[in-house]
């Protein structure tokens, strides 16, 4: 099998460790021989390459691709048994609102591969066979693949009166231009881009496997940095990818990998926890408005509710991850992952529920946002305490009084969802226990 760079901050000591414990993705810090019986058998060979691209999507499957994280790697991370390092912390770099326009340009250089000569593979020339009795490790690394990669993260501010498709496609065609730029000069900037003023509107957040004096925050420093990226490496190169090789191979009582969880419970584990990244920035979005901050009570309920989804989504990793590397050594079956999942569907954390009631927010601050705009441009009269609002409205020559006296009517009942967990999942919880519907406020909060 092959890892990626995804394990970078214990891929460094691979010469001297060698061994891994796929079940939870995890260097074991052992060996099965001595340091310098093995750094006499090990070829060197160069494997020079540059290459740029444009990140295609930043949803977890597409920073997954841009990184070449195989599936089995991507549930480890997505679980939180693995953590990054380097240019792989690009993975949990997620936008926080939907007002922003994203474009992440990709730099990869890989520079030698050292490989495990066949000297070593074989029971009888193994010094420490101690290993396979203890079942602490399941493969062994044979291959490495040395280099360096970065993420250039551009980010944009979208306003309400610009199109957001027309500046993500502007801010792309931008983008594809730092490598000529960075080949042709500083002068080619201006060749390639009229309106500066508009550069100037972009930031930029760099994840990467080189040490740099400064990391570039403007579109012009990106360019002088990714210009300097061939020269930094020299020889600070890091593992990029390693190859493995299974110790069932060198003998047969080594713990081995029983299963792999299937890809289509990895994508619908993914697609979880993209549910849950997307309501984070939509209830960003309403917060931010000056309404929520108005209204204190819309701001408060919103945040709580924030606060229950993030903690229930800890809790689902943490239930997961305790279940994968029982699953993938055998101790337990993968319909236990899937019933985990299956029953997330029908709980009250569901992505439909979440949804609803992040569509039923949203309706409801936008209304308000509407209302307090026409009080400022209409004859009006505002009695804040009982929530009734009367203005007038001039295209209709009439008088319109809508009475907010119960801000949400159709409110789920929070104080029932905190009694809900993750770790029902597991336990069987009560099924169909929906949401109750209740207002917002009491009726002494809004009198």
């Amino acid at each position: 099998g092959i890892t990626s760079m995804l394990l970078l901050s214990l891929l460094s000591r691979l010469l001297k460790s060698g061994l891994i414990n796929i079940f939870a993705s995890s260097f074991t810090g052992m060996t099965l021989w001595d340091r310098d019986d093995l750094m006499k058998d090990i070829a060197e060979r160069p494997q020079a390459s540059n290459d740029f691209e444009i990140v295609a999507s930043e949803s977890i499957s597409g920073k997954s691709s841009a990184l070449s994280i195989d599936p089995s790697l991507k549930a480890s991370f997505l679980v939180g048994l693995v953590q990054v390092d380097g240019s792989a912390k690009y993975l949990n770099d997620s936008k926080s609102s939907r007002n922003q326009a994203r474009v992440t340009l990709k730099y990869k250089k890989t520079t030698k591969i050292q490989e495990l000569s066949m000297n070593h593979l074989g029971r009888g020339n193994v010094k420490h066979p101690y290993v396979f009795d203890q079942g602490l490790a399941t493969h062994v690394v044979t291959a490495i693949l040395y280099g360096a990669q970065a993420f250039f993260v551009f980010d944009r501010e979208v306003s309400e009166q610009e199109n957001h498709q027309d500046i993500q496609g502007s801010l792309k065609m931008i983008i594809k231009k730092i490598p000529k730029c960075a080949i042709e000069g500083e002068g080619s900037l201006k060749k390639y881009v009229t309106d500066k003023a508009s550069l100037d509107k972009f930031s930029c957040r760099f994840y990467g496997d080189f040490c740099l004096p400064k990391p570039p925050t403007t579109f012009q420093d990106a360019v002088e940095v990714y210009q300097s990226l061939p020269g930094l490496l020299g020889d600070k190169a890091v593992p990029v990818k390693v190859w493995l090789l299974p110790l069932t191979c060198l003998d047969s009582s080594a713990a081995k990998l029983v299963r792999q969880i299937s890809t289509g419970l990895v994508q619908e584990a993914q697609r979880v926890l993209e549910d849950f990244s997307e309501l984070e920035m939509r209830y960003n979005d309403v917060l931010g408005t000056s309404t929520a901050q108005q209204f204190p009570q819309i701001d408060k309920k919103i945040k709580s509710f924030k606060e229950m989804c993030s903690e229930f989504k800890l809790e689902f990793q943490q239930t997961l991850a305790k279940k994968l590397p029982s699953i993938r050594g055998g101790g337990e079956e993968e319909a236990e992952l899937a019933e985990i999942l299956k029953k997330r569907h029908s709980s009250p954390f569901s992505s439909k529920n979440l949804n609803e009631w992040m569509d039923c927010k949203e309706r409801e601050i936008y209304t308000l946002i509407k209302c307090l705009s026409a009080f400022l441009s209409s004859t009006c009269h505002l009695h804040i305490y009982s929530f009734i609002f009367i203005y007038f409205l001039c295209t209709r020559a009439a008088i319109v009084c809508s009475q907010f006296k119960h801000l949400f009517k159709q409110f789920l009942n929070l104080h029932s969802v905190t009694q809900h967990s993750a770790c029902s999942l597991v336990s069987s919880p009560a099924e169909g226990a929906p949401f109750q519907h209740l207002p917002l406020m009491s009726d002494s909060e809004a009198a």
